[in-house]
């Protein structure tokens, strides 16, 4: 699993994917999506299959994440307490945390992701510049401890999530 390879492997992944993002800034006047991850070596995964199974479970953390956040801002309005929480949101709820692992062709058995997400991939990709869009609607509303804004922001994410995963993932 991704869990067990060195820090440097990583780090070195989301500093390419942030490589490509600048020079796809630079080299378009509009934001273009990340390059699609054609085989495991542009990756960080040492397989397909741990691309898969990290994936999957990265996006269950992520649910779980935004289940204590829904507890800590909207029914205990505690956006100290939620300061950490919403870091690791805003720091895993991105294009450049999860696109490494959709590699193409990395559907079908054993994983609950759509082809479309491949045929689609602009798409796919965007709607994870929607998310980080709200996260970050939803860090600000919480450090200005405005918790109505907060649970609209947060019913934004959740909306975000949905439409996707409605879109891209089996059920």
């Amino acid at each position: 699993m991704l869990r067990c390879l060195q820090p440097q492997r990583l780090t070195q992944a989301t500093l390419a994917a942030a490589v490509l993002g600048l020079f796809s800034i630079g080299a378009h006047a509009e934001q273009a999506a990340p390059a699609m991850p054609q085989s495991v070596d542009e990756t960080p995964f040492a397989s397909e299959r741990e691309a898969v199974i990290w994936r999957q479970d990265e996006l269950k953390d992520l649910e779980r994440l935004l289940r204590q956040l829904r507890f800590d801002l909207v029914n205990n309005q505690d956006a100290q307490g939620a300061a950490p929480r919403l870091a690791e949101l805003q720091e895993k709820a991105t294009q450049a945390h999860f696109l490494p692992a959709f590699i193409a062709g990395t559907h079908g058995r054993g994983s609950d992701a759509k082809p479309e997400i491949w045929e689609e991939w602009d798409q796919f990709a965007t709607g994870f510049t929607d998310l980080e869009q709200k996260v970050s609607t939803l860090v600000e509303a919480a450090e200005q401890e405005d918790y109505r804004a907060a649970t609209r922001a947060f019913s934004e994410v959740g909306l975000s999530c949905r439409s996707c995963h409605r879109a891209y993932r089996y059920d």
